[in-house]
């Protein structure tokens, strides 16, 4: 039995989004972060780093998101979620998916958390941080859309929805409260996210966590 220790609309949410896609049974575990559930020593076992999420499959314990999204399509082959292996189009998935984790949602931590950055009491710093971020999202928004303005296909990658599209709905998401550009305000992203709001297994995430509008 798969379970996905969560919190609702964290890092989660993907891997929440794709088991929904694969269909396999799994269970969710809250992990109550507001008292310092990510904390605990029982957590910590699971992942020493006390981030979200953690992916339990039998006596395999994995974290980092889309570590996770990669292991979810390769053991689940038939939802056909990744490019054939050794295909051109296989390297491209890679290439985006690491992309939009060490690039996206690294810069996103940035402005979710400019205080990691800077001295304590820094509040201008701070206010740095959170400015640049922002704007370093944005350009990377910007690559996205041209990613999709590069073919014809409804999904991140082209024709074939992929592993890879939960991870960038999730971080466009992230972007709703951005006071320059969200990343429902650019061309082609804005409708990628109603196509992607309108798959049932998202769906049904956004139901099970109790998310709020808006949703992107």
């Amino acid at each position: 039995m798969i379970t996905l220790h969560y919190l609702p609309g964290a890092a989660s949410f993907a891997v929440h989004c794709l088991l929904r896609e694969v269909g396999v049974p799994f269970t969710l575990q809250l992990v109550d972060r507001a008292n310092d559930g990510h904390k605990s020593p029982a957590y910590l076992k699971l992942n020493p780093n006390g981030l979200i999420p953690v992916l339990v499959d039998g006596d395999l314990v994995m974290y980092e998101t889309a570590a996770i999204l990669m292991h979810l399509a390769d053991t689940h082959p038939a939802a056909g979620l990744a490019p054939p292996l050794g295909s051109a189009e296989r390297a491209t998935y890679y290439k985006w998916m690491l992309w939009l984790s060490n690039t996206l949602q690294a810069t996103l931590i940035h402005y979710f958390y400019p205080e990691r950055w800077v001295d304590e009491g820094n509040t201008e710093g701070t206010a740095q941080v959170k400015l640049h971020a922002e704007a370093k999202a944005v350009a990377c928004l910007q690559q996205i859309d041209d990613l999709l303005a590069g073919h014809d296909g409804p999904w991140l990658l082209g024709a074939t929805y992929s592993a890879a599209d939960p991870l960038a709905f999730m971080l466009c998401r992230w972007t709703r409260n951005f006071r320059s550009r969200p990343a429902r305000d650019f061309k082609l992203i804005g409708p990628y996210l109603q196509r992607m709001l309108a798959r049932p297994a998202l769906q049904q995430v956004f139901t099970t966590e109790q998310l709020p509008p808006p949703f992107v």
